[in-house]
């Protein structure tokens, strides 16, 4: 992928930590100018909680052989977007890429109840990360993006629009946003298409991110040892994995072709014949539905 997208413009919303950041590496690594929003600075940490800071994204998308330019941005307050890609028009001229990534609400799910028992404030809130910020971004930089044929928008969800539609993912908000987010990115597509743009939502598999690994007491290096409490995380796959496949479609001439489809990291990686950081090529969604979700012992073989 070397100096495939050397010259492009990418905005990362929510590069901050997970899918974004292992997005905006691989985009530099394809030799992509990224910026990168998210609240969370070394000198300001948002209501999340986390340690990983836009900063660090940055550094790593220098790293990786692209030119990283971390912003600090709440994507709720429409100023703080608008300034923002006044900013990127001012000092580039145009926008390439926008990867909608923009989430931090997994600390406000309350799983497995219905919406008479949940938080309404933390649902609604939920809304307004996943929804909100989505369509507040969308209408600054897509504005932006247009300016030029040939743009792509990334829509990041969890789960395909395809697995999402017969199964309920054990709360109503949850459920709402994630199944909504594959839909925006369709409806975009039908604006888009018709400027020469390109729009599309990816769904990573089982992602081993930060605070995944956190939750399990593990790093990267020694994640397996994690299959001995949840044996089916034996399919995980790292944040780079969707990087990879998001940078291969940012590069491909042809990518008109994907327009308001629901693609998962496994399908962009079959599709460009990519692999995770281990050489394995993880297909998550197919073993959820084959061995986990039917009871069956975890079993990686024929899904990697």
């Amino acid at each position: 992928m070397t100096a495939k997208l050397k010259g492009k413009v990418a905005l990362v919303a929510g590069g901050t930590r997970g899918a974004g950041r292992g997005i905006a590496v691989e985009l530099g690594a394809a030799g992509a100018t990224v910026y990168v929003t998210g609240r969370t600075t070394r000198a300001h940490q948002s209501e999340y909680g986390r340690p990983e800071t836009i900063e660090e994204t940055g550094e790593l998308v220098s790293a990786a052989g692209g030119r990283g330019i971390a912003v600090q941005v709440d994507h709720l307050v429409p100023e703080q977007v608008e300034a923002l890609v006044a900013r990127i028009r001012a000092e580039e001229g145009k926008l390439d890429i926008l990867v909608n990534d923009i989430w931090g609400g997994e600390h406000l799910t309350e799983w497995d109840k219905p919406v008479w028992e949940h938080s309404l404030d933390k649902g609604l809130h939920m809304l307004r990360l996943a929804i909100d910020t989505h369509f507040i971004t969308a209408h600054y930089a897509l504005a932006l993006m247009i300016e030029k044929p040939g743009g792509l928008l990334v829509e990041m969800t969890d789960g395909t629009a395809e697995y999402n539609a017969t199964h309920y993912r054990l709360c109503p908000y949850y459920d709402l946003v994630k199944t909504g987010t594959n839909r925006m990115a369709w409806a975009h597509a039908k604006d888009l298409a018709r400027h020469g743009a390109t729009s599309v939502s990816v769904s990573p598999g089982w992602m081993r991110s930060e605070m995944m690994l956190d939750n399990y007491g593990v790093k990267e290096e020694n994640w397996r040892d994690a299959t001995k409490v949840q044996p089916h995380f034996a399919i995980s796959e790292t944040p780079r994995f969707t990087g990879r496949g998001v940078a291969a479609l940012a590069a491909d001439p042809d990518r008109k072709r994907w327009n308001g489809q629901s693609l998962s990291s496994f399908q962009l990686a079959k599709a460009y014949d990519l692999t995770d950081l281990d050489g394995t090529r993880p297909d998550c969604w197919r073993y959820l539905a084959e061995v986990q979700e039917p009871g069956r012992p975890a079993d990686e073989t024929g899904y990697r």
